[in-house]
């Protein structure tokens, strides 16, 4: 039993190290673990005395040594153990809200603007929100336009999208240390990836060079997308159905018939 369960402690914390240069440490940690089980078994008193003295520094000097993976780890596994009373709970933002995002991010495209749009969920970012330029406005398309556009003073850095508000613009972001981020990825891009590994925000991403439309969750990055693609990624990641109301009265006044059906079909089954 004891032995499972520290194999399972050993499995978590290289999966929550996973890419950073940390993994070794914990590898070379294992390694001593079963330096002092073996002394032990054996009866080395001297080996295990050694062993055992020097847990303490070596404890010490690990947290000194990787303060930033042990942060981004720990917040890693915040988000996703759930406690209801000690996580706010995630509210999906109006479909308008989507519509006005998408819009704004495919003009930004069109005209090849740079943009960072960082949407806050169950995490705070709060600290990220009092250091950039707060707003508190109204989302829509022509505010995010204009505060992309390169000859304002609030196109360099990220915008920060909290509860159908543009909370704040200008703010600047934590870049990802994954090194297995591809080197063609800029600042921008870098930023976008590092603020959804600490913490569980989204961000949408517009590239200065391409144009392309690139889209992120848990460190994860997805690149270009078109109109339909991204909507649909952002729907999804705010836990909303993934057909809006619009296009479904699209589809009910094409096919009024199937409407009808579907309409008759529910009444049954209620």
């Amino acid at each position: 039993m004891d032995i499972a369960l520290v194999f399972i402690i050993v499995y978590v914390l290289l999966k929550l190290l996973r890419g950073t240069r940390a993994v070794p440490t914990v590898l070379g940690m294992v390694g001593l673990a079963l330096l002092y089980w073996i002394a032990i078994a054996q009866g080395l008193a001297t080996l295990e005395f050694v062993l055992r003295s020097a847990v303490f520094y070596i404890g010490v000097l690990i947290i000194v040594l990787f303060q930033s993976e042990i942060r981004q780890a720990l917040i890693y596994f915040g988000n996703r153990v759930r406690i209801p009373l000690l996580r706010r709970q995630r509210d999906g933002l109006g479909e308008n809200i989507y519509d006005e995002i998408v819009l704004a991010t495919t003009t930004l495209s069109a005209n090849k603007t740079g943009a960072l749009i960082v949407i806050e969920r169950g995490v705070g970012l709060r600290n990220f929100i009092d250091a950039g330029v707060q707003i508190d406005a109204n989302l829509s398309y022509d505010l995010l336009v204009t505060i992309f556009n390169p000859s304002t003073p609030l196109h360099d850095g990220a915008v920060i999208v909290r509860q159908e508000r543009i909370a704040a613009a200008s703010c600047f972001l934590p870049l990802t240390k994954n090194p297995n981020i591809s080197r063609e990825l800029g600042t921008r891009h870098r930023a976008a990836i590092g603020i959804t590994e600490g913490s569980d925000a989204i961000s949408v991403v517009v590239s200065e060079e391409t144009g392309l439309i690139s889209f992120i969750e848990d460190g994860e990055i997805r690149r270009n997308l078109d109109t339909k693609k991204l909507r649909r990624l952002l729907l999804k990641a705010m836990d909303m159905p993934a057909t809006s109301t619009k296009e479904a009265k699209k589809e009910s006044l094409k096919d009024p018939e199937k409407s009808a059906l579907s309409e008759a079909e529910s009444k049954v089954i209620a």
